[in-house]
């Protein structure tokens, strides 16, 4: 049991010995605490997308993923990783290099365990690990950071075992992936870009490891550090506060598994209005008596950010965006929408109206062999392509044009255009109602995340 509180008005933060003989100490300051729960929910969701991360790591009980490698073109030796700690632990370890690391601790708490003894040390008497021992306890749903030097043995484990919570989510900052002393051959693979936590990790010597397991061992003599928020750790309300997090991170982190939580990219390109349609266009032709509504809208990637090869390849994946890379917003109009005018027979899709035609069967007419199109045109030197989509229904007919234009500098533009012909007076207010709504968000929308998908797809 604690026996001494003291109150200060800033973090809360305790500095422990250092590797070795005089080394740099380990630093652990509290920042803040989150909502009841939230660490148990941030663990569930941040590890599913680590899990999904092409540079994905599990091992040694610590699955990770570098989410940034050095740049020694640049003179930058950093590296920027993530990993996680479950409700197990890891085991007890040390990397040759200095880092740096923000956490938030599970609903149950974390403890963090550091040994200052040195390799010397250990050779000459490996109880040296048990008697430089010290534990710092973190509060459940904390953010919190912790620095240490190279060489400091480490281990991040649950506060209370057995409490079914994960112990932390962080990201971690090695300042220099080369510092330190590195065996040549795990130096040779952080040049190459090919490192990893585990790769750079080093697991206690056995005579240590089973010290641990003894009964010399008792980590209720270790000396402890709780650093807390609101109550002291050893107090009644400390523990009420726990016993309220831990039943509510249960809670929290099984509801983020039955609920996606996809992560967005969002740029700062975006479509723009067009005052008039290119002369060539197919749709200069499609409706041209009595159109009633007309919109046209354009990206234009930057010289030399796109591989101007060929405008018909680009048409293809933009085509494919539109059908892979829907809005949501626009999804969610268009339930709407077909909900509301079903009742009275008109033509329903779950893809927004300008290439809703994507989705009919016309087999006589596909553009690449997959996209059925009421026309399309491909320049010679296919450095234009460009298809027609549309359908008739009841109230209105509507043509839209889909077209990519590889400029002489090698700007392209990704461009839709949409007209429309009333056909009766329900037709005119049914435009007029969705009017500002199509040209404020709809076309523009759906362009820039088409367009966005095919840059993945081919940029």
């Amino acid at each position: 049991m604690l026996a001494l509180n003291e109150v200060v008005q800033t973090f809360p933060s305790v500095r422990l010995p250092g590797a070795g003989a005089g080394g740099p100490p380990v630093e652990v300051s509290l920042i803040a605490q989150l909502g009841i729960g939230a660490g148990d929910q941030l663990y569930a969701g941040a590890t599913a997308r680590q899990r999904a991360h092409a540079e994905f790591v599990d091992e040694l009980d610590e699955p990770s993923t570098r989410l940034a490698g050095m740049d020694l073109a640049h003179g930058d030796a950093t590296s920027l990783y993530s990993f996680a700690v479950g409700p197990r632990g890891h085991p007890f370890h040390r990397h040759a290099g200095h880092r740096v690391f923000t956490a938030v601790s599970g609903s149950g708490g974390a403890q963090l365990r550091f040994s200052s003894a040195s390799s010397t040390d250990i050779a000459r008497d490996p109880r040296s690990f048990l008697r430089q021992l010290r534990f710092v306890d973190i509060p459940p749903d904390s953010l919190f950071t912790v620095r240490f030097a190279g060489e400091t043995w480490h281990q991040f484990a649950p506060r209370n075992a057995g409490a079914a919570h994960p112990t932390l989510f962080a990201l971690s900052c090695h300042t220099n992936e080369l510092g330190g002393n590195l065996p040549e051959a795990l130096r040779a693979r952080v040049e190459a870009g090919a490192a990893t936590i585990p790769a750079l990790t080093e697991l206690l010597p056995a005579e240590v490891t089973t010290l641990l397991a003894s009964g010399e061992h008792d980590p209720a003599r270790v000396p402890t550090v709780a650093l807390s928020l609101y109550a002291p750790a050893a107090s009644a309300q400390g523990a009420v506060c726990r016993g309220l997090r831990s039943l509510s991170g249960r809670v929290r982190g099984r509801l983020r598994h039955w609920r996606a939580s996809p992560g967005f990219l969002s740029g700062n390109g975006h479509a723009v209005a067009m005052q008039s349609l290119p002369a060539d266009s197919l749709l200069a032709e499609a409706l041209a008596e009595h159109c009633h509504h007309e919109d046209s809208f354009v990206l234009e990637s930057a010289v030399g950010e796109l591989r101007a090869d060929s405008a018909s390849a680009w048409l293809s994946a933009l085509l494919q965006g539109f059908l892979d890379n829907r809005p949501r917003g626009v999804s969610r109009l268009m339930t709407l929408r077909n909900m509301l005018v079903r009742p009275l027979g008109l033509r329903t899709s779950p893809l927004g109206c300008p290439v809703s035609s994507l989705l009919c069967e016309q087999p006589e007419r596909r553009f690449d062999g997959r996209f059925p199109v009421l026309g399309q045109a491909v320049s010679a030197d296919d450095r234009s392509a460009e298809v027609l989509l549309g359908a008739d229904d009841k109230h209105l007919r509507f043509r839209s044009s889909v077209r990519v234009d590889i400029g002489a500098d090698g700007r392209i533009r990704f461009s839709l255009s949409t007209r429309v012909q009333c056909k009766n007076l329900f037709g005119r207010f049914y435009m007029a109602s969705i009017d500002r709504v199509h040209r404020g968000y709809i076309a523009p929308a759906m362009l820039q995340l088409a367009t966005a998908w095919a840059i993945r797809q081919r940029g």
